[in-house]
């Protein structure tokens, strides 16, 4: 028999004694007549989990000891693990109260430090599910819908919502809901719910508009607010009772309801404790008259505590966006703008620039699919720790022959740490890119203008081709003015085409004869 505890990342150093806690998983008297695990089963303790397994006599009498070693401290620590990282169900933790009596006491007697809640999903009265448990939190949680008069889950949680038990719901999630069951719910939710501190809601459309006295304009315990298709005019009225808010995540505003870069901005500086802001539009409209955009001011919201933000929008908006506010502590940027013939990001080039934690990057990798293209800049590999984009600019919808000149006018202008990195990857896993492209050779070079410092180029199977072909057309005059610092280019490519060589080899030559040798590698896919 096999139960296993995954782990996430200790939050407090527990000390155990022993590298096996040996013999059996229970000391006390288990619920079930039949034992959970047999003499032979061992607990093992590991970096990543802890799990039982059959070990054989020899490794058994190497050290025997009991479960029972292990302090009601300790066991919360690790039940604690298990039922709240990061993939965890809201009901992992019912595994736990049915293994024995001791670890039913010691989880019914930790509700807050484990964060115990009911889940509620609207399959049968909420009642039934109340009579079952202890008094706890409930958290309402649906992600898919029947037909009205087929599916009671709408019903089920529409009265349980309005029921007396409403000040007990502390989470609710409940996304892709058809209109008609939206509708109903909506009327349920008018009221403040004390004890709400995580709401997600998204909407499928035609999208119905989120009344101002939605919750009752007031929900003070709430963390994490996630609106999706839903416009929300009264948002700005509702952030004014959330001081303890760490997650703000509009996405897919639809087109239909405009909200200005000015009102956003105003309804940032009311969560003060605000950690993770996301912002996207569906099919997404700077401003209603694009010509006329007024100047923005010099007053701004600092934002002391944000640090992840993530845009999906024009470039016109973000602009208009980042004109009022400054996060000195942000560590995670990922921008998405849609295609533009032209992009004139200032305020982007002043906001990275005012970021610390934003200009410690040691490569670019610039990706290319068959709709878009990114530049992404790492995190620094640290021991024990896996790489993780900090830095992200995606260009979405982007037509094949503007593709590589968008990404270099939003380089140019926004990137001055690109002058100091001395590695860059150009990648195209998708072959978004023909033998024969159309692109001009100027348009790579342009691209590649601003790493001045770049001393290592990795290109991958897709675009190996068409980056050689533009190098060779570099003069003599012009060899140093494009990756002067250059001197090590790999090629994912076993054998080049023959116009790919006939124009890396001058490239290779001209850099020699002027002092700068480039040393090529040719890599397997």
């Amino acid at each position: 028999m096999s139960f296993r505890l995954r782990l996430r990342r200790l939050r407090h150093q527990v000390s155990l004694p022993l590298v096996a806690v040996t013999d059996m998983l229970l000391s006390c008297t288990p619920r079930l007549s039949t034992p959970v695990v047999g003499p032979s089963s061992c607990l093992m303790i590991g970096k990543d989990a802890i799990h039982l397994r059959e070990v054989s006599s020899r490794e058994r009498d190497h050290s025997r000891v009991s479960i029972d070693i292990l302090s009601d401290d300790a066991l919360v620590e690790i039940f604690d693990f298990y039922a709240n990282n990061w993939n965890a169900r809201i009901s992992e933790w019912h595994t736990l109260v049915h293994v024995c009596r001791r670890w039913r006491f010691i989880v019914f007697a930790s509700p807050r430090r484990l964060n115990l809640r009911l889940e509620y999903a609207g399959k049968r009265p909420m009642s039934r599910m109340l009579d079952i448990w202890p008094v706890l939190p409930v958290a309402i949680t649906r992600h898919s819908w029947g037909p009205l008069t087929l599916d009671p889950s709408c019903g089920n949680i529409a009265v349980a919502l309005n029921s007396e038990h409403y000040n007990r719901i502390c989470e609710i999630h409940l996304y892709h809901i058809p209109n008609p069951h939206w509708k109903r719910l909506a009327a349920v939710m008018q009221k403040s719910f004390p004890e709400l501190t995580h709401l997600g809601i998204s909407v499928e459309a035609p999208v119905v508009p989120i009344s101002d006295s939605f919750l009752g304009g007031s929900v003070p315990r709430l963390r994490e607010l996630w609106l999706r298709s839903s416009p929300f005019p009264g948002l700005q009225n509702l952030l004014l009772s959330t001081n303890n808010l760490v997650v703000l995540s509009i996405w897919d505003v639809p087109s239909s309801r405009y909200t200005s870069p000015q009102a956003i901005v105003a309804a940032l500086s009311m969560v003060p404790r605000l950690e993770t802001l996301r912002l996207g539009f569906h099919f997404p409209t700077s401003h209603p008259d694009t010509t006329n955009r007024p100047l923005p001011p010099h007053a701004r919201t600092f934002l002391s505590t944000l640090t992840k933000f993530d845009f999906d929008g024009t470039h016109e908006y973000l602009e208009d966006l980042l004109a009022h506010i400054d996060a000195p502590l942000l560590q995670d940027l990922s921008i998405s703008f849609c295609m533009s013939l032209a992009f004139n990001v200032p305020q982007l080039h002043r906001f990275i620039g005012h970021t610390e934690r934003l200009k410690t990057f040691d490569r670019a990798v610039v990706s290319t699919s068959y709709d878009s293209i990114s530049i992404s800049f790492p995190q620094q590999e640290r021991a024990g720790n896996h790489r993780r984009q900090q830095l992200m600019v995606k260009i979405k919808r982007t037509v094949l022959n503007w593709r590589i000149s968008s990404l270099a006018q939003v380089c140019s202008a926004s990137f001055p740490l690109l002058s100091i990195l001395e590695r860059l990857e150009i990648e195209d896993r998708c072959d978004a890119f023909p033998l024969k492209s159309s692109w001009k050779s100027h348009q790579w070079l342009e691209l590649l203008g601003p790493f001045t410092a770049v001393k290592s180029l990795h290109l991958s199977h897709g675009v190996a081709s068409h980056v050689c072909e533009a190098l060779g057309e570099l003069t003599r005059g012009r060899m140093t003015e494009v990756l002067p610092a250059l001197h090590s280019l790999s090629l994912e490519w076993h054998i080049l085409p023959e116009h790919a060589q006939k124009a890396i080899g001058p490239f290779v030559v001209a850099r020699w004869r002027c002092g700068r040798p480039v040393t090529v590698h040719h890599l397997e896919s």
